[in-house]
């Protein structure tokens, strides 16, 4: 896993070396292990790299394939990239390095676009093809690399976070995007591609590729879809669990196998990670280290889970690390933690996983994770809401989802951002445009390919690489999700959702694991809005910076201070902290731009 960035020229002008530079920089934390760049015309390529696939500076990169005259910048695995290279090898195809890379490389070179077709992983990549004068710019089916993007008539510059492609260009228009506010406060900070919070900066949507040609034209096409339709052949309750249970175990096998240093577990308690830790051990994996974080006790909340990642830990007989982090320590470093968010997030336990892959960081390079595991399985207590609902249209998914009514945030914001439900139209279409057999089918795809780009895998991403550490996330595997969106809803929500997962892990797993209710990761020092934690936010909301920008109306940030324990979203979430949250990172990543 890497950084990768680079430009792209359309005036016949020479990409900057110091821009490059500058956001190499930005991205050595997540690729400590090397730099390369690359300069040819109207191109510069830059990378940096986080050695785990083939460690000899064969697979370093840009890499180039001088045949073909192409060049790649990749961040992401390729788990299927043994099998490729056997097939590529049989079709003439001559390999240097023994890594996921270069099978990029050759099977672009063998298929051309297609070869997104061919390629099982986490991937954002860029390929400069010099005989055809455009870069392939690429993202993996459900958004777990991520690629941003600044573009206009002069040029193209791209790189795995916002704030190296800021380091790069000052020029960039950092205005906020109307659009991407009303999404970042209905749907709690996820903002889908191709928007971001800032008008200047785009993303590249998963499942999609785009070619930006050097006389400055561009193209984008979907190569990947998902569809819930029931299998032709009726299944019973045991054959499904049987078929999850076989396409889990080789989704965590892939995840161990490939790499060629020791790979880990984030262990946190819940069923999702311990699944991982248990089929790891079905799968004969041993030497096993697991890694689980908690925080002081308050007000009479646990602020751990050790209760249940021990008795897992110790059923497996892993080499199990535990760290238990003062909640003194968890206000002064959120600034830090937010410094390497690439777009605002809301999620608390954000900062749980930049103190945990700080020190997971110094033991191991690759960590399994369990994100994913609730989109895809329907584990939230709000898709049963949906199901059972028998409101009309969107209604069935806004009431038990939005953050806000339109109304609410038209009150929250300034007037220069009023405007349309753009939300509403956003999440209508997506959910329209699902080919599925049952309206909660259509609610997970969306989920899925969408809303769980943002949050939480973006969320794990951008806390685990800012130590350079890569989190692979099996249930987003993509044999995995595919299998599980034909799968019928009663085998996800019944008997308190998640019913597949849990006929699986019994047996398996402890049973109060198994049998344990839905838990959240328990951050006491920043659930209860007050003390240190309410101080903070008054400050962030109410500073210079913050009052200049003027981004809320000013009566209902006072409504919120005056009562802000008293202010939920449908999900319980702090409307002041979602306000707070987003100032922080205006605060952090872009006023200090310049």
């Amino acid at each position: 896993m890497c950084g990768i960035s680079g430009e792209l020229r359309f005036d016949d002008q020479s990409p900057s070396r110091e821009g490059l530079q500058a956001m190499l920089t930005r991205l050595e934390r997540r690729g400590p292990d090397n730099e390369g760049t690359f300069f040819d015309g109207p191109v510069a390529l830059g990378h940096r790299r986080l050695a785990i696939i083939d460690l000899s500076e064969r697979s370093n990169q840009p890499m180039r394939d001088a045949q073909h005259d192409l060049v790649l910048v990749f961040n992401g695995t390729i788990y299927n990239h043994i099998e490729l290279r056997a097939q590529l090898e049989e079709k003439g195809h001559r390999f240097v390095s023994q890594g996921d890379s270069e099978v990029i490389l050759k099977a672009y070179a063998e298929w051309g676009v297609d070869c997104l077709q061919h390629l099982h992983g986490m991937f954002a990549f860029v390929i400069w093809d010099d005989k055809r004068q455009y870069c392939l710019v690429a993202r993996d089916r459900t958004g777990i690399k991520p690629l941003y993007f600044s573009h206009d008539a002069k040029r193209l510059i791209f790189a795995s976070t916002t704030q190296a492609l800021l380091a790069a260009d000052k020029t960039i228009d950092t205005d906020i995007d109307g659009f991407a506010l009303h999404n970042l406060f209905t749907l709690h900070a996820v903002v889908p591609a191709p928007h971001t919070i800032l008008k200047g900066i785009k993303k590249v949507k998963p499942a999609h590729y785009m070619l930006f040609r050097q006389d400055g034209s561009v193209e984008e096409k979907r190569y990947w879809s998902l569809t819930a339709r029931r299998p032709a052949q009726a299944m019973s309750e045991d054959d499904w669990a049987d078929a999850i249970h076989e396409s889990l175990k080789k989704s965590v096998e892939r995840r161990l196998k490939i790499a060629d240093v020791p790979v880990g577990v984030l262990l946190s308690g819940g069923i999702d990670s311990s699944l991982l830790v248990g089929l790891l051990s079905e799968a004969g994996a041993s030497d096993l280290k697991t890694f689980s974080i908690g925080f002081e006790d308050a007000e009479d909340e646990r602020g751990h889970e050790f209760e249940y990642s021990d008795a897992v830990a110790e059923k497996f007989g892993t080499e199990h690390h535990r760290f238990l982090v003062p909640n003194s320590e968890v206000l002064p470093r959120l600034p830090e933690a937010f410094s390497h968010m690439t777009e605002p997030m809301f999620g608390q336990d954000a900062v749980a996983f930049y103190l945990l892959s700080e020190v997971v960081s110094k033991e191991v390079k690759v960590v399994q994770s369990g994100q994913g595991a609730d989109e895809v399985f329907g584990g939230y207590f709000w898709y049963p809401q949906m199901q059972h609902s028998i409101k009309p249209g969107l209604q069935r998914f806004s009431e038990y989802y939005f953050d806000r009514t339109h109304k609410e945030y038209l009150q929250t914001v300034d007037a220069r951002f009023h405007g349309e439900d753009y939300t509403s139209r956003l999440i209508a279409g997506l959910i329209g445009g699902v080919e599925a057999d049952d309206y909660i089918d259509r609610v997970l795809a969306v989920d899925v390919t969408t809303l769980v780009v943002d949050d939480p895998v973006k969320r794990v991403d951008n806390m685990t690489m800012a130590w350079g550490l890569e989190a692979r996330v099996p249930f987003l595997d993509q044999d995995l999700i595919e299998l599980a969106a034909t799968m019928p809803p009663s085998m996800k929500l019944s008997h308190g959702c998640k019913y597949v997962l849990k006929k699986i892990a019994r047996g398996l797993l402890p049973d109060k694991v198994v049998d344990r209710s839905k838990a959240y990761f328990p951050m006491p020092a920043l659930k209860y809005v007050q003390g240190d934690f309410l101080e903070l936010m008054l400050e962030i909301v109410s500073n210079d910076a913050a009052r200049q920008r003027g981004l809320y109306n000013p009566d209902y940030v006072e409504k919120l201070l005056d009562a802000p324990e008293s202010y939920f979203t449908r999900l319980q979430g702090s409307k002041l902290w979602h306000l707070a949250a987003l100032e922080l990172w205006l605060q952090t990543n872009v006023d200090t731009v310049g």
